[in-house]
């Protein structure tokens, strides 16, 4: 895939550890040979695992996986295929339908997905992005294989400057690659920077992210008229992956989806 200037991502605000930037540049062999210095360990408690990626097996009986049933528009879990309403939607989507087509979550955003969500977005554990991207291609398959444009959320360039990396933008450019679509990685600004939206409700999330995101000008041609997926790293009421659809369609994309690693399991409660 060739990838445009506004869709080039420089490595050193990834900031991958050294060890990691060493193997990632010069590719399989070099990889190889670090995890015959350095075995490969689980991601979640760092148990020597038998290769990179894998849970050990108390972690991985403990993660969340998503699978059906699920609401076929935001991709919330349910407890069961009765919570479904017309179409497969859970009753937020009918009442509201979201801003977006589709999202797909790979984790339930509970307690083994949340340390592991954790650790890469706030504690630099960037080689956590493997793990999750190949979790969400699997969970987001299908919108994968329709989508013709990959773009991250993005950060305010504060926040950015101090994480010092985008971990949407890490998991957007892993998937990208995955799937061979191609990507842009500054279609979406995000002009004035936005408080946390942990604590809030879903309607104050909504009224903060309003306006919030913006389609970058130099990168419309990029969008119009396409199927577009917008990947993050959590879902929760939504009011991210709304302003985010609504930037993207203002510039001309055909449709939207959302994929992202983890999905909190009820987020009306948010």
């Amino acid at each position: 895939m060739k990838s445009s200037g506004t869709a080039r991502c420089i490595l050193g605000w990834e900031r991958i550890s050294a060890l990691g930037a060493i193997a990632w540049v010069l590719g399989a062999g070099a990889r190889a040979a670090l995890d015959a210095a350095l075995p490969p360990q689980c991601p979640s408690c760092d148990t020597i695992v038998p290769a990179p990626g894998l849970f050990c097996a108390p972690c991985f009986a403990g993660t969340g996986f998503i699978s059906a049933p699920f609401c076929a528009r935001c991709g919330v879990p349910f407890a069961h295929a009765g919570q479904a309403g017309r179409g497969g939607n859970c009753p937020a989507c009918e009442a509201t339908p979201p801003d977006f087509d589709r999202a797909r979550a790979a984790l339930r955003y509970d307690g083994q997905a949340r340390g592991l969500v954790l650790a890469f977005k706030h504690a630099d554990r960037t080689e956590h992005a493997r793990v999750l991207a190949a979790l969400m291609a699997r969970a987001g398959a299908a919108l994968l294989n329709e989508a013709e444009l990959i773009v991250p959320v993005p950060l305010h360039r504060r926040r950015l400057f101090a994480r010092r990396y985008n971990q949407s933008a890490l998991l957007a450019r892993l998937l990208a690659r995955i799937s061979g679509r191609p990507l842009a990685l500054a279609a979406l600004r995000r002009p004035r920077p936005t408080p946390a939206l942990t604590a809030r409700t879903a309607t104050e999330r909504a009224a903060v992210m309003a306006g919030a995101i913006v389609a970058a000008p130099r990168t419309r041609t990029l969008i119009a008229d396409r199927r577009v997926l917008l990947v993050d790293d959590v879902m929760t009421s939504g009011a991210t992956a709304n302003a985010c659809a609504r930037a993207l369609r203002e510039a001309g994309a055909r449709a939207v989806d959302v994929l992202v690693a983890a999905r909190v399991p009820d987020p009306r409660l948010a």
